[in-house]
């Protein structure tokens, strides 16, 4: 089941997202016509993952980390789908990176591996933005517009080994499985929950596979997890 947020005249609505329209308890709403996709949650964090994958390691001349390595972006860093990147007049170096992201569906801490389904509601897509000419993690990463969520999130996904691919300007950039973790994700959501008290809507990002790559303004950026779906935002022109 996909599960949506919708933002309508008169608020935003939660539902079962099904060909273009949000069942919600009081009523149908056509997406495009009722109203717009929001980000699928309403996280208090989002906590991601890095140097996640083996080629990505490579790639990036990193060290193999000895356990996960992770960051965190603010709530003010969401952005739904088809929603604008803003390209910051900070950087000129801004890049995107495809990532599987879990959303959290209970408060809870000190999971086990083989606890995490239960308490995982789900799973989305995160473009993890990054302004890399930036100096330190939360500079470079956790600016507003850096994190687009989306589309909604997929409630029946088994996270071990799905294909995924991102497309930008309409040229491959990404293809990787998610079997090519360093750190599943069944292990990231527990070495993250013994260390945060995670809550109702969380997001936990697993990590991006190699060839994240610099984006220019009117750049259309399409992460596709099988299974998930497609997130799709265009890079909004450089502000003055």
């Amino acid at each position: 089941m996909r599960l949506a947020r919708l933002l309508t005249s008169d608020g935003p609505v939660t539902g079962r997202y099904e060909d273009g329209v949000v069942h919600a308890d009081d009523g149908r709403y056509e997406v495009g016509v009722d109203g717009r996709l929001l980000p699928p949650c309403e996280p208090t964090a989002l906590y991601c993952v890095g140097r996640n994958y083996a080629e990505t390691l490579e790639q990036m001349e990193y060290e193999r980390p000895e356990e996960p390595d992770f960051f965190i972006k603010p709530p003010a860093a969401l952005l739904g789908h088809e929603r604008p990147i803003p390209y910051p007049a900070f950087t000129d170096e801004l890049t995107y990176a495809g990532e599987l992201a879990a959303v959290i569906d209970e408060r809870c801490r000190n999971l086990e591996p083989e606890d995490v389904p239960d308490a995982v509601r789900g799973y989305t897509i995160m473009n993890d933005v990054d302004a890399l000419d930036q100096q330190g993690r939360t500079a470079r990463k956790a600016f507003d517009g850096s994190g687009p969520l989306g589309p909604w999130i997929e409630t029946d996904l088994d996270p071990f080994d799905v294909d995924m691919y991102t497309d930008v300007a309409g040229e491959r950039r990404q293809e990787a499985s998610t079997e090519l973790m360093l750190f599943d994700p069944h292990e990231v959501v527990s070495y993250l929950s013994q260390r945060f008290t995670f809550r109702p809507g969380d997001v936990v990002a697993f990590g991006s596979p190699a060839n994240p790559g610099l984006l220019e303004p009117g750049d259309t950026v399409e992460i596709t997890y099988e299974g998930v779906g497609t997130l799709r935002n265009t890079v909004e022109p450089a502000e003055s």
